[in-house]
């Protein structure tokens, strides 16, 4: 199985212990995972602010990139999201359309590819599990709520696989944290207050870690954390599977 790792922009600038993170823990499950030097971005950040067309060669070069590789494991589910979703605006050519199909988030990949159901481990803390819009909504990696009342979902069963480890019931259990790209910026004030619900909300209910799998997500939470000198500390969700995986 070839594999390549695809690191976002902001994982890359501002996180890359969740890069090296996501590295460790696929070799822990004995995937030897390439990093091609060329990559770039996704185009998500030009699409999202309305340059769609000038985003169409970041596309191409993206393609061109992974497109001899069998998997693309990405830790972001709003970059797998708009890889499967939006290079549709390109010719659907065979390898197009192979990289838009083997193109995965992390936990995906880990639970659908290699049939990863529990994770060894511990990890004894009270955990908030925040889920991006684009993984649960998008990638339908969890349960949402205005469907049913049954709390589940992929990340969910790995991080409740670990010894010690306890989840935070929240009041909202899938309200988005505010974030969304572009969103921030041009509507700052909303932005800002439904990430300030969001961290309220595991504060209220005694998280001690917030995690995700999305680390935009993350980087928005932890701002106001950060600011607010919220007792929360936050990590992606591939830090604390590599970190209690033996």
């Amino acid at each position: 199985m070839k594999v390549a790792l695809f690191v976002p922009c902001y994982v890359d600038q501002f996180y890359p212990q969740v890069g090296i993170a996501t590295l460790q823990l696929l070799e822990k499950l004995g995937v030897k995972a390439a990093y091609p030097p060329g990559q770039t971005c996704c185009g998500q950040p030009l699409a999202n602010s309305g340059c769609e067309r000038d985003a169409l060669p970041i596309y191409r070069h993206f393609v061109q990139t992974f497109k001899d590789f069998d998997y693309v494991v990405v830790p972001s589910g709003s970059c797998v999201y708009h890889v499967r979703k939006h290079f549709d605006k390109l010719e659907q050519t065979p390898e197009v359309q192979r990289v838009r199909t083997t193109t995965f988030d992390l936990i995906d990949f880990i639970t659908e590819v290699l049939q990863v159901k529990e994770m060894p481990g511990a990890f004894p803390h009270k955990v908030g599990l925040h889920l991006s819009c684009h993984g649960q909504r998008g990638l339908h990696q969890a349960n949402e709520s205005e469907m049913t009342p049954v709390r589940d979902g992929q990340l969910r069963r790995l991080l409740t696989s670990l010894d010690g480890l306890e989840l935070t019931e929240l009041d909202r259990n899938d309200e988005c944290c505010g974030f969304g790209g572009a969103f921030c910026v041009s509507e700052a004030a909303i932005s800002g207050r439904m990430g300030h619900d969001r961290a309220h909300d595991h504060l209220r209910n005694g998280t001690q870690v917030l995690t995700g799998g999305d680390m935009s997500c993350l980087m928005h939470l932890e701002g106001i954390v950060r600011r607010q000198k919220l007792p929360i500390r936050v990590l992606h969700a591939a830090e604390i599977l590599n970190g209690a995986t033996l």
